[in-house]
């Protein structure tokens, strides 16, 4: 047998044995923080609200400006701090059955999860006052958990 393939067969096999033995330490330790740096960033509260355009009966779509004006009257005051808005494309299923496709927006708000009350309630108003000014069925709200450096 030649020198060199046995090194190079010994070489591979104490790598592959090495990683069989490291992996599981280094995936347990993804799972529960455990052996991890400290988290990062103070607990916030993530909320994500889509806001449809297509106004039921055929009127016409939100339009970009009418969106903003929205933000800046109804949002802004209650979130001076920032947000932060995407346009999107969406699909849902309305209260008829009928699958709506149309262009959205979303809005992302950060807070404090000590402040979750009350926002909460804020955000709630911003959700029923886009529903009646736009003639929507609902505004979708998604709300997380997470850790915000700034």
């Amino acid at each position: 047998m030649n020198v060199h393939f046995t090194r190079t067969r010994a070489t591979l096999t104490a790598a592959a044995v090495l990683l069989a033995v490291a992996a599981p330490t280094a995936y347990a330790g993804l799972g529960d923080g455990a052996g991890t740096a400290p988290p990062r960033g103070k607990p916030y509260v993530e909320t994500q609200l889509f806001f449809g355009t297509v106004r039921p009966g055929g009127g016409p779509a939100v339009t970009d400006g009418q969106f903003m004006r929205f933000v800046d009257r109804e949002v802004t005051p209650d979130f001076p701090e920032g947000l932060t808005v995407q346009s999107g494309r969406g699909q849902w299923r309305d209260v008829g059955g009928a699958i709506e496709r149309e262009r959205s927006y979303e809005l992302i708000l950060l807070y404090p999860v000590e402040r979750a009350a009350a926002n909460g309630r804020k955000i709630e108003e911003i959700r029923r006052a886009y529903e009646k000014a736009f003639g929507q069925e609902a505004v979708a709200r998604a709300d997380g958990k997470v850790r915000v450096d700034f």
